[in-house]
């Protein structure tokens, strides 16, 4: 594998994530479009870490912190670059930011059907808090 390239995403970048997520992301979410993704990136520029190989796209992940919690949304690797460490340098980039901004602890959303997902999680040290539920309510139409 060539050199990886861990960044922030820019503005420019923003369809390509889009588009990627598509692909290589599982399930979709109510904020999954332009304004959603345009809105994280100019409130929290370094939230959204893009992974590249030779200028393409290869992962994504959320590094959300509010300054009390650390959120990670979105690890997504291109299907076919897949257990090549990308993820494990995208997680490593995300925890090393929540560090410098102070944060103790990273909690990750994971779709329960996600298998695949299950066993990266578990493989770079993240467990399941079966106590837990996720409560949503959509706040638009």
């Amino acid at each position: 594998m060539t050199e990886l390239r861990i960044r922030p995403a820019l503005p420019h970048d923003l369809d390509t994530v889009l588009a990627f997520w598509k692909t290589a992301a599982e399930g979709t979410s109510i904020s999954d479009d332009r304004e959603g993704v345009e809105r994280l990136v100019a409130r929290d520029p370094e939230a959204l870490i893009l992974a590249e190989l030779n200028g393409e796209l290869v992962g994504t992940v959320i590094a959300g912190f509010d300054g009390w919690r650390c959120h990670l949304y979105r690890l997504a690797v291109r299907p076919e670059r897949r257990r090549q460490g990308i993820g494990s340098a995208l997680l490593t980039a995300a925890e090393e930011r929540f560090v410098r901004l102070g944060g103790r602890r990273a909690d990750a959303m994971v779709l329960v059907r996600n298998e695949t997902a299950h066993h990266a999680w578990s493989a770079a040290g993240y467990e399941t808090q079966e106590q837990w539920r996720r409560w949503v309510k959509p706040l638009a139409d």
